[in-house]
């Protein structure tokens, strides 16, 4: 099991290419030295490291149970970067980033997932229903469903506003065994009729040790910025447990899929 564990790679950003103004956090194609074009998740952004964190586990997690993620990496930027950049928004928020971001390969020629257009199976439906509410991940709607169509595959993207429990540190044991209640706003929650089917599956491939490694992938720099643990493998093990709480009571959040789905009109 070890060799399909993920590793994250870490490149130098060389070039700012154009901002994508879709998202309130002003992400950007940029390019890296090792010449490929990634989407650039900014630390500095209004969102700040936790986005970056919730990124990072989400995206990994997602792709730990089969479903298809942009490699993602670890991108440096330099504190002279940008200093030629003339919109100053821009150069605020690079100013702002020196040090460790995250970044996605750029898929290019995708095209937005739209429901109306683009038919999900029943299976694949469920898997990311399943997937949204273990992470409990707000931000997969019709308005907003953060998926491409990229060679004739869905593809994930934007895990940011996932585990929103770390946000505010109070009652997380509790948060860790409550429904996801907004799950009834899920795009692809029509379609998702074989839940029980993916939560038996994907309980069996979530290992305890698997959810170890995935979140020891986030790096020190990120969690010492938040000052409310006594040290980063306390914090680190806070993410640990919620996961593994939410795992092994995933059938209430199963439950409530279904019950909103039946609730649908």
């Amino acid at each position: 099991m070890n060799s399909s564990q993920p590793e994250i790679r870490t490149v130098d950003i060389t070039r700012y290419v154009t901002p994508l103004r879709e998202g309130g956090s002003l992400p950007a194609i940029v390019e890296a030295d090792d010449g490929f074009l990634y989407v650039l998740k900014f630390r500095g952004a209004g969102q700040g490291i936790k986005a970056l964190i919730a990124e990072l586990i989400g995206g990994e997690i997602a792709r730990a149970v089969g479903l298809r993620v942009p490699e993602i990496i670890f991108a440096n930027i330099d504190e002279a970067f940008g200093r030629t950049e003339p919109d100053e928004e821009i150069q605020d928020l690079l100013k702002a980033s020196t040090g460790l971001n995250l970044a996605l390969h750029y898929l290019s020629g995708t095209i937005t997932f739209d429901p109306a257009v683009i038919t999900i199976d029943a299976t694949l439906a469920s898997q990311i229903v399943w997937l949204d509410c273990l992470l409990t991940n707000m931000d997969r709607t019709v308005r907003n469903t953060n998926m491409l169509w990229w060679h004739k595959e869905l593809w994930l993207i934007d895990h940011g506003a996932c585990l929103y429990f770390h946000h505010n540190w109070q009652h997380w044991e509790q948060n860790a065994t409550k429904p996801f209640v907004l799950v009834k706003d899920h795009v692809l929650l029509p379609q998702a009729t074989q839940l029980d089917e993916v939560d038996a599956a994907f309980r069996l491939i979530l290992t305890d040790e698997r959810i170890r490694h995935i979140v020891s992938l986030v790096p020190d720099e990120w969690l010492s910025v938040d000052q409310s643990f006594q040290s980063n493998d306390q914090h680190r093990q806070v993410y640990i447990q919620f996961l593994a709480s939410r795992l092994a009571h995933s059938a209430i959040f199963v439950k409530e899929a279904q019950y909103a789905a039946k609730s649908i009109i």
